[in-house]
């Protein structure tokens, strides 16, 4: 495993990003983990992010993009933290841009904040994490009536590797098939588990026997084939 990504596993779980327990999901489940990115809150916490979402992005999508969209609202302070880290870390000028959740009639008008998109622009999505593909939903239209443009993929920070909409796949792979661009994300969990495994992580194990036996048995009713 790269060690951005066995770098970020921890950075989630030291931020509190990354929660092990029981938790019932939007959807109804009861998960023995639970992520949320709305705890990175201070500087440090987004300008290590950026620098892990940037990586993985080089990584999967290499420089060949113009735009990094970030769907409203968490998206915002993703696509700004990563196109500065970018920046610094490959010398490469992006652009950032989100949509607004109402259209602006005055000023700087239009869906869009940030950078407007042209023809021929090529656009990365960045998300915090995607269960099932609603916002893709709603974002896809939004790009593609900017003009002429190329999505290259999405990049997420966390693959929960369970089934999406449809029962059967995963949602970045509904998305991919769907929509036809690439999908991926800096870390899935089964790496997160492979990595945190009776392993010491902020001073103490965070995945023991009983909490592997706990996200093994979710997986073998939610999980992906």
């Amino acid at each position: 495993m790269e060690q951005y990504k066995q770098e970020f596993i921890e950075f989630m779980v030291e931020s509190d990003v990354l929660k092990f327990g029981e938790f019932t999901l939007k959807s109804g489940r009861k998960s023995p983990f639970f992520m949320n990115a709305g705890a990175y809150v201070t500087g440090a916490q987004l300008q290590k992010l950026g620098q892990y979402y940037a990586k993985a992005i080089h990584d999967k999508y290499g420089t060949d993009f113009d735009v990094l969209f970030g769907p409203a609202y968490k998206g915002i302070p993703l696509t700004v933290a990563t196109t500065i880290a970018f920046s610094e870390l490959y010398g490469k000028e992006i652009r950032y841009s989100s949509n607004r959740k109402e259209i602006k009639d005055h000023g700087d008008t239009g869906i869009l904040l940030g950078s407007r998109m042209k023809d021929g622009d090529r656009v990365v999505i960045i998300e915090d994490v995607t269960t099932s593909g609603k916002s893709i939903e709603e974002t896809f239209p939004i790009i593609k009536a900017q003009g002429n443009v190329h999505i290259v993929g999405l990049m997420v920070s966390l693959n929960r590797m369970e089934v999406g909409k449809g029962g059967r796949k995963c949602a970045l792979d509904e998305i991919r098939d769907l929509y036809g661009f690439e999908t991926n994300a800096i870390v899935s969990m089964e790496e997160v588990v492979e990595y945190l495994y009776n392993r010491p992580c902020n001073g103490r194990v965070v995945i023991d026997d009983t909490l592997k036996a706990a996200i093994d048995a979710y997986y073998e009713q939610y999980g992906a084939k």
